[in-house]
């Protein structure tokens, strides 16, 4: 009689040790950088929105945001912050542009060494664009030296580095390779028989630009112009290097209700309404590209 057939024993094989771990929780992992983002930033941003409701006389009230509201000073400094900010990113998305377009796609000698100085430029204080305009365009500086020099005038005719064109002419020279440095990297990546087909089919090279490069540059366009707003609507090196006289901007009213008045409430009243307003602009440039986004894909 045969012998019953049985089943080997099942071999245990030993557990890594990685399944044994138990899994970390998601919340762990995210508090650490939560925590930094509390001290860092979260902070500091509560302690200035409870001074600005803090007036110094004690107790708290929006007593101050009245006061400041009511002032002029206030509402030159608002509407300069806006228009130099909106006029300097319009500028700079202009003038970014064209640079870009002529270092990605017409080749000269020096083209590449271009491309890296940008990276290089970036890095650059704003104060130093500055100083470095003021040695050419300054009442002493180079341009009006030669001017005097030549024709033998007690001054130059170039004193515009003194009013809001000087502060907007710095602002578009500094912030410039912020907007070239994306639209460089999306050119890189352009397929360059597009333009050929565009080319052959004879289109010419404002046509090409318009309906060809313009769309694929959007995304990059919308990336820097919205980087260079917020930029400039907290700058406050530019403006107080040129020495713009009646030039006040948000920042500059910031420091000059703390520093120069020792107005610690208004100052934070200042700086609430910065905050909020690119806060706002950050909103607004989220909204937009959403919604590009969504054409896009529905074009696709």
């Amino acid at each position: 009689m045969a012998e019953p057939v049985t089943a080997p024993a099942p071999v245990s094989l030993p557990v890594p040790d990685v399944v044994r771990r138990r899994k970390v929780p998601a919340w762990v992992l995210a508090l650490p950088p939560v925590v930094a983002l509390g001290l860092v930033f979260l902070h500091p941003l509560a302690l200035v929105l409870w001074q600005s409701v803090s007036p110094d006389g004690g107790g708290h009230s929006f007593s101050a945001y009245t006061e400041v509201f009511a002032q002029a000073v206030f509402r030159d400094a608002l509407r300069n912050t806006v228009l130099i900010a909106v006029g300097a990113t319009t500028g700079a998305l202009l003038l970014g542009f064209f640079l870009a377009l002529v270092i990605a796609f017409i080749p000269f000698p020096g083209g590449k060494a271009i491309g890296r100085f940008i990276d290089v430029f970036v890095s650059f204080p704003s104060f130093l664009i500055t100083l470095a305009l003021l040695f050419v365009y300054g009442t002493t500086g180079m341009a009006n030296g030669l001017w005097t020099g030549v024709t033998g005038a007690a001054h130059g005719p170039f004193g515009f580095l003194h009013t809001p064109w000087g502060v907007l002419l710095a602002e578009i020279t500094y912030f410039t390779p912020f907007v070239m440095r994306p639209l460089l990297g999306a050119f890189s990546q352009f397929e360059t028989a597009q333009l050929d087909v565009a080319a052959s089919l004879g289109a010419k090279p404002p046509r090409i630009v318009r309906q060809v490069v313009l769309p694929a540059a959007l995304p990059s366009l919308a990336a820097g112009g919205s980087l260079v707003l917020v930029m400039c609507l907290n700058e406050f090196g530019i403006v107080l290097f040129t020495g713009a006289k009646g030039v006040t901007t948000l920042p500059v009213l910031v420091y000059g209700k703390a520093i120069l008045d020792g107005d610690y409430s208004g100052a934070c009243v200042v700086a609430v309404v910065n905050i909020c307003l690119s806060l706002a602009l950050y909103g607004l440039y989220r909204t937009i590209t959403t919604r590009m986004d969504g054409v896009r894909r529905a074009r696709a």
